[in-house]
């Protein structure tokens, strides 16, 4: 094959951008970016463009590209998650780029992941896609299983009325300088959440200042002393649709509605400023929180339901057959 293997880098990001697109109508995904958003993921931290993603060229054209995130922190097992990104575009599948991409990340997933945190057990996080997708195929191939399905919500803007219920907390959208007390209640929320670990300063640091973050239309439930008790966590990546990044309630503070009221209340700000047609969120299937509950009392429907797959790291990368 004519191809060029490179890195990606800002002089990329309009061609990735471009491809991201396609695979997101391709395979049905929704995940649309603009070129802004894409760009700022090449600054993440603890992410080396150079080192931790890849892009195939046919000649001008990006057809495919890998990118390669290691988390920062182990998951509550000790175990550290490596998650495998990216596409190929579907005129250029069956060509074998797929699997030589998938073979440099495992190998430079081994490496980081070694660097990071020696000695502990990693493991391949990969995104499976729509029953039937090319990409639940090709990680099947590699020894990958389904491991958990998580369902994309939809709810209309303006949709059904929103009364926002009262609770004994204050609700209001997110300071600049409330970053680490959100971090904090995150974790804690999700401490007892399948696949998670927590989340460190800096790439949550990336997370809180992203330029699609709608901080307006976000809000926090503060306790009495300014405590984040519950949070709901807003963006927009694409024109018209609200995106739900986090929902989430300290353990102690469960069961008092204000998950609920944080979402009423983002939800029905997003709907009086007339900007959206409609709001979407992602969620585990299997929350223990029985989240899905939540958001369906609330209007949101069962969109699509996606696959996350998952292996177990090798200690080393294999050696070539003599």
């Amino acid at each position: 094959m004519d191809l060029c293997w490179s890195h990606l880098d800002a002089a990329a990001v309009p061609a990735w951008a471009d491809l991201t697109n396609l695979l997101a109508e391709a395979d049905g995904t929704e995940e649309f970016y603009d070129a802004a958003d894409l760009a700022e993921e090449l600054e993440e931290s603890g992410f080396s463009p150079a080192t931790d993603s890849w892009a195939v060229w046919d000649g001008d054209r990006m057809v495919a590209y890998g990118q390669l995130r290691v988390g920062h922190t182990r998951d509550a097992e000790g175990r550290v998650r490596a998650t495998l990104g990216g596409g190929v575009a579907p005129h250029h599948r069956g060509r074998g780029i797929g699997r030589e991409l998938a073979d440099r990340m495992e190998r430079r997933a081994l490496e980081l992941a070694a660097e990071r945190h020696p000695g502990a057990q990693s493991y391949w996080r990969a995104d499976g896609g729509l029953e039937g997708s090319s990409a639940r195929a090709l990680w099947s191939h590699r020894g990958y299983e389904v491991v958990r399905y998580f369902n994309l919500l939809t709810r209309p803007l303006p949709g059904p009325s929103l009364d926002v219920p009262e609770v004994a907390a204050t609700l209001a959208s997110p300071r600049t300088d409330q970053a680490e007390d959100v971090r904090h209640a995150h974790n804690l929320a999700f401490a007892d959440h399948w696949g998670t670990a927590p989340q460190a300063p800096a790439p949550w640091q990336d997370h809180w200042t992203a330029r699609a973050n709608r901080m307006d239309l976000s809000t926090l439930a503060l306790g009495g002393d300014g405590t984040v008790l519950a949070y709901v966590l807003a963006g927009q990546w694409v024109e018209r649709e609200l995106y739900v990044n986090l929902v989430g309630t300290v353990p102690e503070a469960r069961g008092r509605g204000l998950a609920a009221a944080c979402l009423a209340r983002t939800l029905a700000l997003a709907a009086a400023s007339g900007d959206f047609d409609r709001a979407d969120l992602d969620v585990d299937s299997e929350s223990p929180t029985g989240a899905t509950r939540l958001y369906e009392r609330l209007g949101f429907t069962v969109k699509k339901t996606f696959a996350a797959m998952q292996r177990d790291a090798p200690p080393a990368w294999p050696a070539r057959p003599a």
